[in-house]
């Protein structure tokens, strides 16, 4: 299974939530709602999920070995940095006055 899409829909600036990601599998599957969290100094993902009665939570979708989490997880990450630079240039060039 391949990554074929990974869309960053909503960045963050406050709190340990930085990003809320979509990421396409093979062009055929999409899974919505992956967090990008900063915590303890450190990116990580945490994959979508629902509350149960208990107030517990549940993935709803989930890697199911180590390799291909790493694998997730490392192009989610990459693909939140390259939207913060977009992010960044883009006010930048808000930022620069017109030329007379």
């Amino acid at each position: 299974m391949e990554i074929t899409d990974i869309k960053v829909r909503k960045l963050f600036d406050e709190g340990p939530m930085k990003a809320i990601v979509s990421v396409t599998f093979d062009g055929q599957l999409a899974v919505h709602d992956i967090k990008v969290i900063y915590a303890r100094e450190k990116y990580f993902i945490v994959m979508p999920s629902r509350k149960n009665p208990d107030d517990t939570y549940r993935d709803i979708v989930h890697p199911i070995n180590a390799a291909f989490r790493n694998k997730l997880e490392e192009s989610v990450i990459d693909a939140y940095n390259e939207a913060l630079e977009q992010a960044a240039l883009a006010s930048q060039d808000d930022e620069v006055p017109a030329e007379v």
